[in-house]
This record gives C-alpha cells, sequence and structure tokens, in this order.
C-alpha cells in the first residue's frame, strides 16, 4: 500500500503505544516485519519549548524506518511548530496526530480524544499539520467518537481528507470505553466508504484470524496492532506469512522468548543505561511471559530485578 508518496511492504502496523513504542521496541517489531511503526506520541508543547527529555523520543534509528511520529496538540499554531520543527529533523517518514488517546491528563488539556468534541478545532490542527509539512505524509489516529452519542468518525475523516492528509487510522470504540468491550469494526467499513484516502483499522486483532476478518469486513488498507504487540513482536511475523502465504508459523519457542528479552533489554541498557533500563524492562518482561507456566511468580521476581545478571537468573528458571 501507500501513504502518500510513502511505500509500505507489508499492511500491518505497530501502533503508537505511551511507554511501550520506543526504540527498542520498534526496532524489534522492525526486524519481525511490521511494515511501519509509530513513535509515542509527543507533546508540541515539549517540542516548541525544546525540553530535552521531548526533543529524545524525537531520535531515531534507520532500524526502525519507515516509522511516524505521532505529535499531541490542542492549538493549530503549535502544531504547525512543532510539525515544521520535526519534519525539518528528517527523523521520520509521517507526522501522525493524535486524536484518539484516552488518558485523562491528555483529555483535560483538550488534545487527544477530546478533539472528537471539537471538529472545528480538529480541522485546523489537521490543516496547520499539512500547511507546515511539505515533504512527507500527514495522517491522523482517532476514535469512534467522544461517547455513545456522538460518534462522529465518519465526519472526522472526511475532515482529515479535506484538510489534505493522507491516511486515517480508526480505534472502534469511544473515548468512554477506552479499552472495554469490542471494537466496532463496522464504523471502519462506514470510514473506508465514506473517504478515497487510505483507513487504517485498529482493534481487537490479536490472531490471524482476527486479521483475516478485519479486512474482509471493512476493507481496510491495513491494519494496526496495539495491545496484542505488547511484549510479543513475534505478532508481526505471524501476520505478515500469514498475508503472504496463509500460513501462520505459530507461537515462538522459549529459547527464542528468551533471546528476544534480553535483545530488547540490552538496547535499553544502551539506550537508557543501568539503571532506567532494567527498571523499564520489567514490565516488558511481565508481557513476554504472560500466559506462560508460573507466569505470576516471574512477575514478581522480574519486578525485583536490578541488572542484566538478575533477568539472566530469572529466565532460566522458565
Amino acid at each position: 500500500m501507500k501513504i502518500g508518496n510513502l511505500e509500505i511492504i507489508t499492511p500491518v502496523f505497530l501502533a503508537p503505544m505511551a511507554g511501550v513504542t520506543d526504540t527498542a521496541y520498534c526496532i524489534l517489531a522492525r526486524r519481525m516485519g511490521c511494515g511501519l511503526v509509530y513513535s509515542e506520541m509527543v507533546s508540541d508543547q515539549g517540542i516548541n519549548f525544546r525540553n530535552e527529555r521531548t526533543l529524545e523520543m524525537l531520535k531515531t534509528v534507520p532500524e526502525e524506518r519507515p516509522m511516524a511520529i505521532q505529535l499531541f496538540s490542542s492549538s493549530p499554531e503549535r502544531m504547525y511548530k512543532a510539525a515544521e520543527y520535526v519534519a525539518s529533523l528528517n527523523c521520520c517518514d509521517i507526522i501522525d496526530i493524535n486524536m484518539g488517546c484516552p488518558a485523562p491528563k491528555i483529555v483535560r488539556n483538550n488534545e487527544g480524544s477530546a478533539l472528537m468534541k471539537n471538529p472545528s478545532l480538529a480541522y485546523e490542527i489537521m490543516c496547520a499539520a499539512r500547511e507546515a509539512v511539505k515533504n512527507m505524509p500527514v495522517t491522523v489516529k482517532m476514535r469512534k467518537g467522544w461517547d455513545s452519542e456522538h460518534c462522529n468518525v465518519v465526519e472526522m475523516a472526511q475532515l482529515a481528507q479535506k484538510a489534505g492528509l493522507d491516511a486515517v487510522a480508526v480505534h472502534g470504540r469511544t473515548r468512554e470505553e477506552f479499552y472495554r468491550g469490542h471494537a466496532d469494526w463496522d464504523i471502519i467499513k462506514e470510514v473506508k466508504n465514506a473517504v478515497d484516502i487510505p483507513v487504517i483499522g485498529n482493534g481487537d486483532v490479536r490472531t490471524c484470524q482476527d486479521l483475516k476478518n478485519i479486512f474482509a469486513r471493512t476493507g481496510c488498507d491495513a491494519v494496526m496492532i496495539g495491545r496484542g504487540a505488547q511484549g510479543n513482536p513475534w505478532i508481526f511475523r505471524r501476520f505478515k506469512e500469514f498475508l503472504f502465504t496463509g500460513v501462520d508459523p505459530g507461537e515462538p519457542t522459549m529459547d527464542e522468548r528468551r533471546g528476544v528479552i534480553l535483545e530488547h533489554l540490552d538496547m535499553l541498557l544502551k539506550w537508557k543505561g543501568d539503571y532506567i533500563g532494567p527498571r523499564e524492562m520489567r514490565k516488558h518482561a511481565t508481557w513476554y511471559t504472560h500466559g506462560l507456566p508460573n507466569s505470576a511468580k516471574l512477575r514478581q521476581k522480574f519486578n525485583m530485578a536490578e541488572t542484566r545478571q538478575d533477568f539472566i537468573e530469572i529466565l532460566k528458571t522458565m
């Protein structure tokens, strides 16, 4: 598929997830066959004030490409400046706009999914990003709507197309649903029927059968994987092989699981240091081993791990 002038081989993407989709995990996903990865969402104000921690989030490596940097904002003027700056860095292939995050601290500032309540402001923000970025695609990720009484994603997707955006990703839940219940794939189909730009479906795709079903049911151009990819970069290998051959290669072996956990840890140690690296790895290790025998005991051990050797000793007990 193509998004603007960007050609993507595998139409299965890694969704932006705060605290998850950093450089280390994006590299792992790409190695497994993910077609496009998204950064954690980045604050326009942090960029415009040149906040050191925010600017670190914009640093990428070639192994992540193609990738999208996702920005969140409540101001067209701030979005213009932030998008223009990010584009100037040549650190990514797509600028994406967040209109889907349900976190209270985000929506309190009229950012994320709060923009679903304000189509005129959302449109201005999309136009600002499009005007600021000339040399790469601009996309948006949004939800079904704010709540069950206000499911306006079709209207919002049409505004995205009118603003000149190159694709829209749709999570089939409202903000009020957060991640509860089942994603509404029918609304993704409605969006697909209402716009001419590519539509990326998101929500409840965890198996090869799910992947087959969402493509068939919605007609979407690509699928975005979020929680199903936590601790599970192999999902991209399975989905890619299934798409191209019709065969699911299955779950990783225990040895492969151990190897990827250590590889992930080593990247975190490299980029985040001996103190932060192991502590950030704790949640990932818990996800990697979820559902395995004695996973509860493993979780307790991982949550106390402080060094690479600690993780090695725990992995020996798997």
